[in-house]
């Protein structure tokens, strides 16, 4: 990791690179309608701070998306490359998306889990995260 550097997510740039990123970690991120050039612009206009990619020279190695209601905050899409797992990626990934969540004023933070990461639960219960009885709802608006 000797030229890893955490940044902020850069569009055009960084898209198809983090696509073919998301692409490669299953079962761990979906790509879907959310994941569009339009959606993701979208995302860059609310909070583009908290969109953030490990790189290795030109190469995107890791992503976080963190997002902010004002109330709450949520994490999407951390995601890591397969050669670079288990070397600190994901964690100086999040420490980093934790650390501006807070600097907003945000007290609690959510994400998804798919049932079958195991991988991924026993990551998020590592560094501190915790598994809530609440049950989750969603609706498509289109």
């Amino acid at each position: 990791m000797s030229q890893l550097r955490i940044r902020e997510f850069s569009y055009p740039a960084d898209y198809a690179g983090a696509v073919r990123l998301w692409e490669s970690t299953a079962p761990g991120v979906r790509v879907g309608p959310s994941d569009t050039p339009a959606e993701i612009q979208k995302k860059l206009q609310r909070d583009p701070d908290l969109f953030l990619v490990a790189a290795d020279g030109g190469r995107l190695v890791g992503t976080v998306i963190g997002g902010f209601d004002g109330r709450r905050g949520f994490v999407y899409h951390l995601a890591v490359s397969p050669s670079r797992r288990r070397r600190g990626v994901a964690t100086l990934l999040m420490q980093e998306v934790e650390s501006r969540l807070r600097g907003k004023g945000c007290i609690r933070c959510y994400l998804l889990v798919r049932p079958e990461n195991v991988d991924a639960q026993r990551y998020y219960e590592k560094i501190g995260w915790k598994v809530l009885d609440d049950r989750v709802f969603g609706k498509d608006l289109t």
